[in-house]
């Protein structure tokens, strides 16, 4: 039977139940509304910040029932439910079809949450905000733009005094659903990215230093002078980082928000498949 989601907004966050086992683990508290129920989950630390609020939040008016959610990052997620070792797991890359095929049971993916990666960077002396276009951000994480008066940055740029001084690169060290954000974009928006490395969860950086985490990519842009990293836009937001506004598809350069974020969402709403395993990114529309 085919299960189809009709939403107003589309959702990239992903929830992958193993239909068995949280059933299971579901009936131990069914006999007796007072018993002790725990759900175990791990995976993506993108959606981790709102899946805490929401953990705690709902324990507090179900106490018998108690939420352990591990954010490990979604090749970590991926990898124990398709072990069953969790009840639930968290990703920001839909699931492929090799995988799904290989779990030991059905896996089901539920749309929780809608994010997005931002560019933030601590660059010394910087009070400016930063334009970058997808060449330039490109060009960044290959490594052919070294310094931050690069020209491609700088044509963006012509009002801000840009330092003379060495980029330096951060990004995820493990298997990762930000990386697949971040990457399957880049793969849609430069020929070049795509045809040197590619999308996926975990790919191979021509440069930069590795962090685990969104936890980890953040504190290490934040330490890093003169460094520029890819996050969630709420890492960047309790850290107090700046982010960069993006050239979009239709050429325009728009920054990360609550009403940016949606629009992206919004323009391609239409195209949910029915197993809910779709990107997003690169989306069309001026304000997206």
């Amino acid at each position: 039977m085919k299960r189809r989601l009709k939403m107003n907004n589309m959702i990239v966050a992903l929830i992958l139940v193993g239909l068995s086992t949280l059933a299971l683990s579901a009936c131990k508290g069914s006999r007796d509304g007072n018993a002790e129920v725990r759900l175990q989950g791990a995976g993506a630390t993108f959606p981790n910040p709102i899946y805490q609020k929401w953990f705690t939040d709902y324990n507090k008016a179900h106490s018998n029932l108690k939420f352990d959610y591990q954010s490990i990052g979604s090749g970590g997620g991926i990898k124990q439910i398709s072990e069953r070792t969790i009840d639930f797991g968290g990703s920001d890359a839909p699931m492929k079809d090799e995988d799904l095929k290989a779990a030991k049971g059905e896996i089901l993916h539920i749309p929780t949450v809608l994010g997005a990666d931002v560019i933030t960077y601590n660059v010394q002396g910087l009070s400016s905000d930063l334009k970058l276009t997808p060449g330039a951000i490109a060009g960044i994480f290959l490594g052919n733009v070294k310094k931050w008066n690069d020209p491609q940055i700088l044509s963006s740029n012509p009002d801000v005094n840009l330092p003379p001084v060495d980029i330096t690169v951060v990004h995820r060290s493990e298997a990762s659903g930000t990386t697949f954000v971040f990457t399957d974009y880049l793969s849609k928006a430069s020929p070049e990215w795509k045809e040197k490395v590619g999308a996926g969860t975990a790919v191979s950086w021509p440069v930069g230093i590795g962090a685990k985490g969104n936890e980890m990519v953040t504190g290490q842009v934040k330490q890093t002078p003169n460094s520029i990293g890819y996050v969630e836009l709420i890492y960047a937001e309790q850290n107090k980082l700046p982010y960069a506004s993006v050239k979009n598809s239709a050429g325009e350069f728009v920054r990360p928000t609550l009403d940016s974020i949606t629009a992206a969402a919004a323009g391609v709403a239409n195209q949910m498949p029915d197993d809910l395993r779709v990107s997003i990114t690169n989306a069309p529309g001026p304000t997206a």
